[in-house]
């Protein structure tokens, strides 16, 4: 039997936005998928920026979508702020929260002090995700952070978000309006820092974990910056032609479909280089590039292909800082 890509590991680390779920409903194969990871024996960890939740909520939210799942088997970016905060100021020190209850709920238990104006003396501000947030919220953190003493933490920096309608304005982009008012920047607790994935890691004692995730600038990148294996699904924000662009940092190990690709075989990528180029293959796609166009043979529909063309173009670019997109040309099958 052959390998399947979720042998390579004993723990996947699972975005939520995007990967299980859109909004309130499932993503198509999803649960059923996780099910069956968690029933061959590899623990399953959710590593979520949306800090707008509690992580028991979100556990009950997979319950109902057919994933039993304990808040422990939850790592949010909520939390991840919260011990950062903790980690940095001393207990019972008053923290302007920027976002939901579940925010304000993870600082108290930190041992801090969370509060909603800036009469009541904040030291920090920490901004998440609310979408019930207001103008006068965004004011009132701008007004706290006029003073460059008071540290500002952000549960992460998603510019969007992905809902069952599609694509909302995420935390980034409320951050964004706090940054533009006052000048400074946030530090970012979550997603795609490498704490997260490594909080995750520890917590099922997991030395060989994959981060599976479907936004290159937070699951990929902090999946990357935490060393560990990377896999780009594109049931979500991501596509193939912004992976085929991908800077070096961003650049996933394996790009799939659906979740469901975890328990079939791995594809496999063959590339080389010389001095007329590079060139790969996978499937019966091939690519060669000369570093400026990419010739890619074989159907634009078939996701081989699409594997071929980022190991040829990526083998041409390996370092690059920002996204580079090729002159494409399809000469179909060969």
């Amino acid at each position: 039997m052959a390998e399947r890509l979720l042998d390579r590991f004993d723990a996947v680390l699972s975005d939520l936005d995007g990967v299980v779920y859109a909004g309130d409903h499932a993503v198509a194969g999803a649960p059923a998928t996780l099910a069956r990871v968690v029933a061959d024996g590899v623990p399953v960890v959710y590593v979520t920026n949306n800090a707008s939740r509690s992580v028991g909520a979100v556990a009950r939210h997979l319950t109902d979508l057919g994933l039993p799942a304990s808040p422990e088997a939850v790592v949010s970016s909520a939390q991840a702020g919260a011990e950062l905060l903790a980690q940095r100021l001393s207990a019972g020190t008053a923290v302007l929260v920027t976002g939901a209850a579940a925010l304000e709920e993870v600082v108290a238990g930190a041992g801090l002090r969370p509060v909603r104006t800036q009469a009541q003396a904040p030291r920090a501000v920490v901004q998440g995700l609310d979408p019930e947030l207001r103008w006068a919220d965004l004011a009132e953190a701008s007004y706290v952070l006029a003073d460059p003493d008071v540290l500002w933490i952000a549960t992460n920096t998603d510019l969007t978000i992905p809902k069952e309608r599609g694509m909302a304005p995420g935390n980034g982009a409320l951050v964004a309006a706090v940054a533009t008012a006052t000048g400074r920047t946030p530090e970012v607790a979550g997603k795609p820092e490498a704490p997260i994935f490594r909080t995750a890691a520890r917590r099922v004692g997991s030395t060989r974990p994959v981060v599976v995730g479907d936004r290159l600038d937070t699951d990929v990148l902090g999946g990357n910056r935490a060393g560990f294996t990377t896999v780009a699904v594109l049931t979500g924000v991501d596509t193939r032609e912004s992976i085929l662009a991908a800077r070096t940092a961003e650049r996933p190990d394996h790009v799939v479909a659906t979740l469901e690709a975890l328990l079939a075989p791995c594809p496999e990528v063959a590339a080389e280089s010389s001095a007329d180029g590079h060139r790969a293959a996978c499937g019966t796609a091939r690519a060669e590039t000369d570093g400026a166009v990419l010739r890619v043979h074989g159907d634009p529909d078939d996701l081989d292909a699409w594997r071929a063309a980022c190991a040829a173009w990526w083998a041409a670019h390996p370092q690059t800082d920002e996204p580079r997109r090729p002159e494409l040309v399809w000469t179909g099958s060969r």
